[in-house]
């Protein structure tokens, strides 16, 4: 059974860092597919990052040049390093799995299919 858990979330304020931490079991990370999405109240999900079994990352505009995907695969781990944080960034950040090396439309949800419970990040400012 695949579990994914997330941690690293917390609050912070506006230019500051989290990283972020999923952990993964019954699935090995260096074989497939992951990412991360995030969703604001009231917002619907949105992908974030994303990162291939072969090391491909992909971003949201958004975030590009501020957060880093990446993975340990001895820990079977994805991280997600987030930098100059905002105050619109504030939500539930997600970690997704998908079966595959290759990652076919990275940031749509539709193509992952098992989720993490979440962790939330706030941002002040």
């Amino acid at each position: 059974q695949v579990q994914l858990v997330e941690s690293g979330g917390g609050s912070v304020q506006a230019g500051g860092s989290l990283r972020l931490s999923c952990a993964a079991s019954g699935y090995t990370a260096s074989y497939n597919c992951m990412a991360w999405f995030r969703q604001a109240p009231g917002k619907e999900r949105e992908g974030v990052a994303a990162m291939s079994a072969g090391g491909t990352t992909w971003y949201a505009d958004s975030v590009k040049g501020r957060f880093t995907i990446s993975r340990d695969n001895a820990k079977n781990t994805v991280y997600l390093q987030m930098n100059s944080l905002k105050p619109e960034e504030t939500a539930m950040y997600y970690c997704a799995a998908r079966s595959g090396s290759y990652c076919a439309s990275p940031l749509r949800v539709g193509p992952y299919a098992y989720w993490g419970q979440g962790t939330q990040v706030t941002v002040s400012s």
